[in-house]
C-alpha cells in the first residue's frame, strides 16, 4: 500500500512491523512477513542510517526501534497507523499480539 512512497515493499513491512510491536529485530521482522533476510537487514540498516531507526544491542540481539529524536516521527507514525487500517483484521492481531516469553507452568488461562 506504501510501497510506492516508500519505494520497496520489505521497509513498508518493516514500519508497520515496528509501529504495530514498538520494537523488532530482523530475523523475527523476516519470519512474521516470510520474506528473505538479506532485503530486511539491508533496509533496517537504511532506516537506521537515515535516523529513523535507533539499534539497541541486548545480548547479541539489534532490536529496532523508532528513533525519538526524527523530525517527522509523529507523522510517520500516524501514516503507518492510517495504512494498517487498510490491512486484513487477522494479519492485524497478528501484529499486535507480541509474546515475549513462554507462559509460567500451571498458569490459569
Amino acid at each position: 500500500m506504501l510501497e510506492v512512497l516508500l519505494n520497496s515493499a520489505s521497509k513498508e513491512k518493516i514500519l508497520l512491523f515496528i509501529v504495530s510491536r514498538e520494537s523488532g529485530y530482523a530475523r523475527q521482522i523476516s519470519d512474521f512477513f516470510d520474506i528473505p533476510l538479506t532485503p530486511v537487514v539491508k533496509q533496517l540498516k537504511k532506516l537506521e542510517e537515515g535516523g529513523v531507526l535507533y539499534v539497541e544491542i541486548q545480548g547479541r540481539t539489534k532490536l529496532y526501534k523508532f528513533n525519538p529524536r526524527y523530525s517527522f516521527l509523529k507523522e510517520l507514525k500516524q501514516l503507518l497507523s492510517k495504512a494498517l487500517e487498510f490491512y486484513p483484521e487477522e494479519t492485524l492481531k497478528e501484529l499486535k499480539f507480541n509474546r515475549k516469553r513462554p507462559r509460567r507452568s500451571k498458569k490459569p488461562l
